[in-house]
């Protein structure tokens, strides 16, 4: 089953939306993209393989953005121009503190004026601003279907 969204609408956010296939989560995060104005920032939460950088490839695209798109594992930033904006993703998962994700300037990028796209956003929660989207995205257990994804996407406001 396909989940289709007008752009934009916030319907998408604050519900579980279940994803069963690659294509059907690229889709979501493409109709959650029409939300993203310049200087917001997203968060992107889930284990490993769960399909964060398939996100972040959406997202990209969806804003504008026509080149590869990987994920900065090693780099921990890579930046994507689009005709508006340009796009800061983030991947801080062989960070070993926030000291580390400063020391690259990264709370620049996180207050600046692009889209700010963060994986394994825990080790920088101090760094986030008081409001930011979050997506989340869960593989649940004994479904008996590996491609099944449950993706639940919120505002946060901390203040």
């Amino acid at each position: 089953m396909s989940i289709m969204i007008e752009a934009p609408n916030t319907r998408i956010l604050n519900q579980t939306l279940i994803s069963h296939s690659e294509n059907e989560t690229r889709r979501i995060a493409a109709d959650f993209a029409r939300l993203l104005h310049a200087g917001d920032v997203v968060v992107l939460r889930g284990e490993l393989g769960a399909g964060k950088t398939v996100v972040v490839k959406a997202i990209a695209k969806a804003l504008g953005y026509d080149g590869p798109v990987t994920s900065p594992s090693f780099t921990l930033l890579n930046v994507y121009y689009t005709p508006k904006f340009s796009i800061y993703h983030f991947d801080f998962y062989r960070i070993q503190s926030e000291a580390e994700a400063i020391g690259i300037g990264a709370d620049e990028y996180i207050y600046g004026d692009g889209i700010c796209l963060i994986e394994w956003p825990e080790k920088v929660e101090s760094l986030l601003p008081d409001y930011y989207y979050e997506f989340s995205i869960r593989i649940p257990d004994f479904t008996g279907d590996p491609d099944r994804r449950e993706i639940h996407i919120k505002e946060i406001r901390k203040k």
